[in-house]
């Protein structure tokens, strides 16, 4: 089945979007919490003090623009992002795309300031990410500060959040961070956790590897974040591609990480947005080889039949539900449309 085997793994997370749950496994239970699915296939930093470049990304059709407090901003510019992310959350029509605030580090001694200064905006941010995570006790102290800065108002739709993984220490704590995580967002109500991003050159400095054209270097960090996210029904943003003219191996790249699971890349170039987006979506003959598929399913499921031959080949029901998740992932980035 050729087809079958050139569908990226990632679109087996679509099976939770169906579900609607945000899962604590390891907890022994499954808290149902409604999320709608917001693809983030491409996801492009922003620096938090650039007006302009945030203007821009309304014409790129962009699925996720984050707007930057961290590492995209110098540290005598800090105070500028924040005031000009506030103003660009009320000004800016970011249309179609969704609109991200990365705030600094729990440790950096910033975030106190990114959250109580952004969150002045009159419209929040659909999500904020929170970078350089290591101990359930990060998420602990970002949700003590995210309640401060929001106390009095009234939250209509509760941000997502997003954390990150940038040190063999946060790689190892992560399946505890993400229970922390959810069993925060179940007692205080602020926000939903939805996906984990790999710093991967944060985390390649933290271990003393040297960056490789092929990062083999990566390959147990990369597969864990994608195992731990997909136990608790959660998205997972692979590594960036650092180098901005290299537009075939960011091509080869992006379809590597598809294939491991995940379901989206970060972004740094403008001219990346749409290789990368494509990467991570399913072509036209594997929405047609789908829709055939589950449209002879349901056929043949009335006949009171097991497994059946389509295309020459026997199917099955792990065949069916690749189809499915496919159509249903085609849906979700075609409601994104411009």
């Amino acid at each position: 089945m050729k087809l079958l085997r050139r569908i990226p793994n990632c679109f087996l997370y679509i099976r939770s979007l169906r579900q609607n749950q945000v899962a604590s496994v390891y907890g022994g239970q499954i808290n149902s919490q409604s999320k709608p699915y917001t693809p983030r296939r491409a996801v492009m930093y922003v620096p938090g003090n650039d007006q302009k470049k945030m203007q821009k990304v309304t014409s790129l059709d962009l699925d996720s623009a984050v707007l930057d407090c961290e590492d995209g901003v110098a540290a005598n510019k800090k105070e500028e992002a924040r005031s000009t992310i506030r103003e660009a959350l009320d000004q800016i029509d970011f249309g179609r795309t969704e609109c991200i605030v990365r705030v600094n580090s729990v440790t950096s001694g910033l975030m106190e300031g990114d959250l109580l200064e952004v969150l002045k905006a009159k419209r929040m941010p659909h999500a904020l990410m929170l970078p350089k995570v290591e101990r359930p006790q990060d998420i602990d102290m970002f949700t003590k500060q995210l309640k401060v800065a929001l106390q009095g108002r009234s939250l209509q739709t509760r941000p997502f959040l997003i954390t990150y993984v940038e040190s063999a220490l946060g790689l190892m704590n992560l399946r505890d961070v993400f229970q922390k995580t959810v069993d925060l967002q179940l007692k205080e109500q602020l926000y939903v956790l939805d996906g984990v991003v790999f710093g991967s050159d944060d985390y390649c400095a933290d271990i003393g590897a040297t960056r490789t054209a092929d990062a083999k270097e990566l390959l147990y960090a990369r597969q864990k974040i994608v195992t731990c996210a997909k136990a608790f029904k959660l998205q997972a943003i692979d590594m960036v591609h650092i180098d901005l003219k290299d537009l075939e191996g960011i091509e080869k790249q992006s379809l590597e990480g598809a294939r491991m699971g995940f379901t989206g890349k970060q972004v740094i170039h403008p001219s990346h947005v749409p290789i990368v987006q494509r990467a991570f979506s399913p072509n036209q003959d594997q929405v047609v080889w789908a829709t055939e598929l589950v449209e002879a399913f349901s056929k043949h499921t009335e006949s009171g039949k097991g497994a059946f031959t389509f295309r020459g080949k026997m199917i099955d029901m792990p065949s069916v539900l690749q189809a499915k998740n496919i159509l249903q992932l085609s849906a979700n980035i075609g409601s994104k449309a411009p």
